[in-house]
């Protein structure tokens, strides 16, 4: 069964996770927002964030006025996979690592080889 968890606890603990960036990345994110959604697309239902943008190693000078880019992650799979909120923490401070080092271009392999994926 899956742990009870109110979208506001979730935010925070998405908010805890960003905090854990340490200061010399956190100033090297550029133009994005970082959001809670309660469910992934229905094509992807144990999706547990996404990232959608331009990563940083490809932006180039046509890089301007371009729409912030966006991290999303996703509450109810996060929740549904977890047995304790100890759990969700963690997946929750993974999964926002996970999609901040997208951000950063660090692909899937990558990352895999790193633990975080």
């Amino acid at each position: 069964m899956p742990i009870e968890m109110s979208r506001e606890r979730f935010e925070e603990l998405v908010s805890e996770a960003l905090d854990t960036v340490p200061v010399e990345l956190a100033r090297l994110i550029d133009n994005c927002v970082v959001l809670v959604e309660d469910d992934p697309p229905p094509d992807d239902p144990d999706l547990l964030g996404i990232y959608d943008g331009i990563p940083l190693t490809e932006r180039d000078s046509t890089y301007v006025m371009t729409v912030p880019d966006r991290i999303t992650i996703f509450r109810n799979p996060t929740l549904d996979m977890c047995e304790s909120e100890e759990e969700i923490v963690e997946e929750v401070r993974i999964t926002v690592v996970h999609e901040i080092a997208h951000h950063f271009g660090i692909d899937d392999d990558r990352l895999h080889e790193l633990g975080y994926a």
